[in-house]
């Protein structure tokens, strides 16, 4: 069992960057893959970028591939998403969540088991 605060979220010109993280505490942080998601007014929620529990594995969605960065310090147990060249469709409310696994990652949400409340990014043009 986890629990997942997302944080950094923000207002940021067209251009800019934002450095989201990801703060987990409960049992066995170590055993989970973490996973960014969001969504924007009206749309579904999509994924962004994963991370294995170990951080040697990663994937990304095709629109932020160059532009994002995900990464894990896992003796913080907190993950991070660097976001930079931020476009105004980029905005969105981000989340997190933990999948219980090893080594592999996997950006359908539905293999996710825990999330967090979410934080908002705003990008301007």
């Amino acid at each position: 069992q986890l629990q997942l605060v997302e944080s950094g979220g923000g207002l940021v010109q067209s251009g800019g960057s934002l450095r989201l993280s990801c703060a987990a505490s409960g049992s066995n942080v170590e055993e989970y893959a973490i996973g960014w998601f969001r969504r924007a007014p009206g749309k579904e929620r999509e994924g962004v970028a994963c991370i294995s529990n170990t951080g040697r594995n990663t994937a990304y969605q095709d629109s932020v591939k160059g532009r994002f960065t995900i990464s894990r310090d896992n003796a913080k147990n907190t993950v991070y998403l660097q976001m930079n060249s931020l476009r105004p469709e980029d905005t969105a409310i981000y989340y997190c969540a933990a999948d219980h696994s090893w080594g592999e990652v996997d950006m359908d949400e539905d293999e996710y088991d825990y999330w967090g409340q979410g934080t908002q990014v705003t990008v301007s043009s």
